[in-house]
């Protein structure tokens, strides 16, 4: 089948810190469970501690009796806050001496209409702005552990957003709400925000830092809870056909996994991936003017001065 790809790296990370957002379920807890096979000290960054602690438990279960092992953290982390994302990062400085990989793997997708605590349109504020954040917060601790890499779960269907990002209504307090469209947008963010903070490192003459974005695939997860009550209203019936057909989280979690760890690609920057291949994304995420007045508009609805310079090492 098309998505047969498999990371076939055997790199392991002794002695790295990996970080991955919204693991606690889907493609998140498969590339967990990877990361720690691999030896790995990997802190699963949840909004649900509860969850997210049952699905370390079951991580550390289906691996006993496997020799070098490396340990799971749970810490807390709600993308919808700004304060619970500031928080997080601040107790991530205070802790760990390194961070090696930081995977952007939460996301929320369909859901009805619906805004964060500061106001933000649920979809652009967990998706792309509380990743944003969270990304420059620890962006210098991840410079000083260089070579680090910053992987972005985007999706294809940034390619299917109606015309180019929409910078001057990026919050829908302006247009129509339509679910998807938000969802599609979010994640054409993800890839913009890649190709943009790989081109602001190379600006800054940081070598060593490398970002990357993806198409996990259309994934048979919990991402799809919504589905029913937006696009396919009324067409449940579809979904049940086509579920066969969709990717298991473990088939869904080898782009990351490649994206994170695999040697080829620690040579490349800024590049969208599915099927652990580069790929082409759509124009609109080749918009570099887009790319930079997003980042632009983002220091600011985070909160963050125009002159913030996240590209020291610390």
């Amino acid at each position: 089948m098309v998505w047969d790809a498999v990371c076939t790296s055997t790199a392991r990370l002794d002695g790295k810190t990996v970080i991955v957002t919204g693991s606690n379920t889907g493609i998140g807890k498969i590339t967990v469970k990877d990361f720690y096979k691999r030896g790995g000290r990997v802190l699963m960054a949840c909004r649900n501690l509860e969850k997210a602690k049952e699905a370390a438990e079951d991580i550390k279960k289906e691996c006993e009796g496997l020799q070098n092992l490396g340990t799971i953290v749970v810490i807390k982390l709600d993308l919808s806050s700004l304060k619970s994302i500031r928080d997080c990062a601040e107790h991530l400085l205070e802790t760990e001496q390194h961070i090696d990989i930081l995977v952007n793997n939460a996301g929320v997708m369909f859901c009805p209409e619906s805004r964060t605590e500061d106001g933000f349109e649920m979809q652009i504020g967990t998706n792309h702005l509380g990743h944003f954040l969270f990304t420059l917060l620890l962006l210098p601790r991840m410079i000083k552990s260089a070579p680090a890499r910053i992987v972005n779960v985007s999706s294809v269907g940034h390619s299917f957003l109606r015309g180019p990002m929409n910078l001057d209504d990026l919050n829908w307090e302006q247009r129509s709400y339509s679910t998807t469209q938000a969802y599609f947008q979010s994640k054409l963010a993800n890839v913009l925000f890649t190709k943009e903070l790989a081109r602001r490192l190379k600006e800054a003459n940081i070598d060593g830092v490398t970002t990357y974005s993806l198409h996990p695939g259309n994934i048979n997860t919990d991402l799809q809870r919504h589905v029913d009550d937006s696009f396919f209203r009324g067409m449940s019936w579809i979904m049940n056909m086509f579920r066969p057909f969709l990717k298991t989280p473990v088939q869904g979690a080898q782009t990351t996994i490649y994206c994170s760890v695999d040697e080829n690609a620690s040579k490349e920057t800024g590049l969208y991936y599915a099927e652990c291949k580069v790929k082409q994304p759509s124009s609109k995420a080749n918009n570099v003017e887009d790319a930079k007045k997003l980042w632009d508009l983002s220091l600011k609805m985070v909160g963050l001065p125009q002159d913030y310079n996240p590209f020291v090492a610390m």
